[in-house]
């Protein structure tokens, strides 16, 4: 069995030099907070994402979480339909209609191969609603240089 390169720390350095922008529209809108979700984020940092894929994006304002942390402290922002597939990864920005509202914290899977939970670090913990989302607003998540 080969060995995981992010769970055995043989990258030395961000193997991720540059990449395309992920796209697509926002499906749905959502609401709703917990205090104690337990969402499980995946060691890895990156996942690739299919065109037609829909996944759920969600908020977080938790100190310090990265990939492999626990994440309770959540809102629920919405589900995107992916429109130009890529890979994502933990601190790529996303931006909703050229806004920034957060970036790539990690991966939970606990619904899949139905969906990914992608969570966002953010500033202040907000809902869909709470951030004015609409469906059909426009999803990017771009990589962040420096």
């Amino acid at each position: 069995m080969a060995n995981d390169p992010y769970k055995t720390g043989m990258f030395q350095e961000n193997p991720y030099y540059a990449k395309s922008d992920l796209t697509g529209r926002l499906a749905v809108v959502l609401q709703g907070r917990y205090e104690t979700r337990g969402l499980q984020l995946i060691t890895q940092p990156s996942r690739c994402i299919c065109k037609n894929q829909v996944h759920e994006l969600i908020a977080s304002d938790e100190a310090g979480i990265k990939p492999g942390s626990t994440v309770d402290r959540i809102a629920y922002v919405g589900f995107v339909e992916i429109e130009q597939g890529g890979v994502i990864i933990s601190g790529d920005e996303v931006l909703y209609n050229d806004t920034p509202i957060g970036r790539i914290a990690g991966f939970d899977e606990t619904h899949m191969p139905n969906h990914y939970n992608i969570v966002l670090k953010v500033a202040e913990r907000r809902t869909g609603v709470e951030l004015n989302l609409e469906p059909g607003g426009r999803i990017t998540i771009r990589q962040v240089k420096g």
